[in-house]
């Protein structure tokens, strides 16, 4: 009898620990207004608005192309399983070259910050 009281005890115990409740806390709410009066001050710093309406444009029709030529690839009967090999072996390459080892993960890190400096205007 005492085993069977202890076994339920410690199962409790578990159904306890187990049990989450959700909260919301003030630090992951997200205010739409600020958000909005954010993006508005930043459309209306932007002297060229003619450009970034084009490039803007431009994107969403590569988008749309991309995803017609992925879906002309997708119905070649052997291509796509050939892609999805091409895809793994850059993948096991990138690893390998960039992931595995502490220098070139340094590597790495440097090339993204000298690229976000280029983008950024700053270099």
């Amino acid at each position: 009898m005492l085993i069977v009281s202890s076994s339920s005890e410690a199962e409790s115990s578990r159904v306890s620990l187990l049990q989450t409740r959700a909260t919301s806390s003030d630090e992951s709410s997200v205010d739409t207004s600020e958000i909005f009066t954010d993006l508005k001050e930043k459309w209306d710093a932007v002297e060229n608005k003619s450009t970034v309406l084009v490039y803007g444009g431009g994107a969403i029709v590569a988008v749309w192309l991309s995803s017609i030529l992925v879906g002309a690839i997708n119905s070649v009967p052997l291509l796509p399983k050939i892609m999805e090999l091409v895809g793994l072996g850059y993948t096991g390459w990138f690893v390998y070259r960039y992931l595995l080892f502490k220098q070139s993960r340094k590597e790495l890190a440097t090339d993204i910050e000298t690229l976000k400096k280029k983008i950024a205007g700053t270099e």
